[in-house]
């Protein structure tokens, strides 16, 4: 029986477990479960994941949600580095992105506070990742020479990113020269699965890019159109 991944690829961990499945050459069938349906959320997928999160792995009966499994001696380092993760650059990228960009489209109103919250910790984030977790003269994460699913996990976390304005990008990622570096290392090596896995991001770019011309287009117009009131 072939395993099943209930995933929706605008998620991080979702794009990084399918990017590990590829490049292992992991026989699967992708099922979709579309967030912004609250399909995640209906009883159907409770049977799949009662936490009701993706992504969600099922083998015949064996049903896995969001773990790894634990392995002292050899995962220790890589778990240390998927715990860091969820406790601090995906508190600053996640939501630092929705409230920046994607909650209008969820029909969320934006919040700038939790936005400039969320950037401390993104920018902490990125500056331990450079010091801490990228030191050493390997190519990946704790100085390895092949990606880990934690390279994985934590570079589709910064692929959000993407979406943003390209200032506002430039701007947060352009001082971390080494994670730019790692980020495109990453890349790489799981081509070509990795630009095709974040295909949906890529579109998601270009659709917030068309609105956005759109917008000035739009303003520059109602500009022009305002009488000019004469000096005295």
């Amino acid at each position: 029986m072939k395993l099943k991944v209930y995933a929706d690829r605008m998620s991080q961990p979702c794009r990084a477990v399918i990017i590990f499945c590829k490049v292992n050459g992991i026989d699967y069938e992708e099922i979709k479960v579309h967030i912004s349906k609250g399909q995640h959320l209906t009883p159907e997928f409770a049977e799949i994941n009662p936490m009701k999160q993706l992504p969600a792995i099922a083998d015949g009966r064996f049903k896995l949600f969001e773990r790894y499994p634990a392995d002292v001696f050899k995962r220790s380092k890589i778990h240390s580095v998927l715990d860091w993760h969820h406790s601090n650059l995906r508190h600053g990228a996640a939501p630092y992105v929705f409230n920046t960009t994607i909650a209008p489209i969820l029909g969320r109103p934006l919040n700038p506070q939790v936005a400039a919250e969320a950037e401390i910790i993104l920018s902490s984030s990125l500056s331990k990742l450079e010091s801490f977790w990228l030191k050493g003269n390997g190519r990946f994460l704790l100085g390895g020479n092949q990606p880990s699913i934690a390279d994985l996990s934590l570079v589709c976390e910064l692929m959000q990113l993407e979406v943003l304005d390209e200032k506002d990008r430039t701007r947060l990622l352009g001082p971390h020269k080494k994670v730019q570096q790692w980020i495109e290392n990453t890349r790489n090596a799981t081509s070509p699965h990795f630009d095709e896995v974040h295909r949906v991001i890529m579109l998601a770019k270009e659709r917030q890019q068309h609105q956005r011309l759109k917008a000035a287009k739009n303003e520059g117009g109602s500009n022009m159109k305002r009488p000019l009131v004469s000096r005295m």
